[in-house]
């Protein structure tokens, strides 16, 4: 009992990323195949090891394991996985395709890293580029607008209109230094955070996908998600009903994607087709519904919706390079106008001027 509390304190202070899930489930799946037991096959696991809080979980589920629990009881009380991963591996332990349910986790989880890796690229590139922006444009206000200033004061003149208006700002800036590079500082290690904290990003791209409600690029990560996970749940022998509401454990909860998911299953138990609940609630597109029902009738139901998954995650993925490929060029524009009115407001005036000296 007290090493279990000690576990579930330390629950509350670290965590079992993608990447660690999926390489968990890939090491389980290969030993249990070659005959080793789960008890065992978690102890060997926990000696390769190098995180101690790891390894000291580890090695209490293979305990538990030993003691004659299911691998999925151990999962569970370990309070350090989702529940859609004890959720699959009790169907798999129940339909005796534990080997699938966790070859089937491996590929999932390994799927959900390399998406999240993909939006981490995606944002870094635009984040570095505006920050080359406000850095330009700052040097352009605080440094240069200022021996404009000095240059007409020379020539007996002074900078009016648009030019005024930007040295004011300029000027404002350079009063306030010590403020604007605290916010920038602050600026720069919340986008440091957020690329190399999993907990935080998968906090912030949750937050984004709840804004986005139903639409756009989080519609399509969405229905990839609940794709790979219905493909999982199919391969690994899981009843339709029970791997859709799997599925929607996945889901930011009481989401309009969620709330689908939840109808659709409910449909299916009142006896309603797969592909025709799912095209109803608008789960996965109609042109992926017809080829599941296809595939269903010609008893390839578990291959149609692999390819379904397959086509969802290709479409997610260039939906999201789309979106990225229209921020960089708008962040183009955005500083070349900018700076291109700051030459200007002050280079014309100054033109008139020489031209009239001459």
């Amino acid at each position: 009992m007290k090493q279990m509390e000690l576990l579930k304190e330390k629950k509350k202070k670290e965590k079992w990323s993608n990447e660690d899930i999926s390489d968990l489930c890939l090491s389980l799946s290969m030993l249990i195949h070659a005959g080793v037991g789960g008890g065992e096959a978690l102890a060997l696991i926990a000696e390769d090891e190098e995180l101690e809080w790891k390894r000291e979980r580890l090695l209490w589920m293979a305990d538990q394991a030993d003691m004659g629990m299911p691998i999925s009881y151990a999962f569970e009380e370990s309070k350090c996985f989702p529940d859609y991963v004890v959720g699959l591996l009790t169907m798999g332990e129940q339909s005796g395709r534990m080997e699938e349910a966790l070859a089937a986790l491996a590929d999932y989880y390994e799927s959900r890293l390399h998406l999240e890796r993909q939006i981490r690229s995606a944002l870094l590139y635009p984040a570095m580029l505006l920050g080359i922006m406000i850095l330009v444009v700052g040097v352009l206000l605080v440094k240069v607008m200022p021996v404009f200033d000095q240059v007409y004061g020379q020539l007996g003149s002074q900078l009016t209109g648009v030019a005024a208006g930007l040295l004011a700002v300029g000027n404002f800036l350079g009063k306030m230094m010590p403020l604007v590079i605290l916010l920038l500082a602050v600026l720069a290690a919340l986008l440091l955070v957020f690329f190399l904290s999993e907990d935080v990003r998968s906090k912030v791209l949750r937050a984004w996908r709840l804004r986005q409600k139903d639409g756009g690029v989080s519609q399509k990560i969405n229905m990839a998600r609940v794709a790979q996970s219905l493909s999982m749940g199919m391969s690994s022998g899981l009843m339709i009903e029970e791997a859709l509401t799997l599925s929607a454990s996945l889901l930011e909860r009481d989401s309009a994607p969620w709330k689908r998911c939840l109808d659709c299953a409910e449909a299916l138990n009142s006896g309603q087709p797969l592909a025709q609940s799912l095209r109803e609630h608008k789960v996965f597109p109609q042109a992926e519904c017809r080829l599941l029902e296809v595939g269903m009738r010609g008893g390839a139901g578990d291959s149609a919706m692999e390819e379904i998954a397959r086509r969802l995650s290709l479409d997610s993925e260039e939906a999201l390079e789309k979106l990225v490929s229209k921020i960089e060029p708008t962040l183009i524009i955005i500083t070349s106008v900018v700076i291109g009115l700051i030459l200007v407001s002050v280079m014309l005036p100054l033109a008139q001027i020489m031209t009239t000296i001459g």
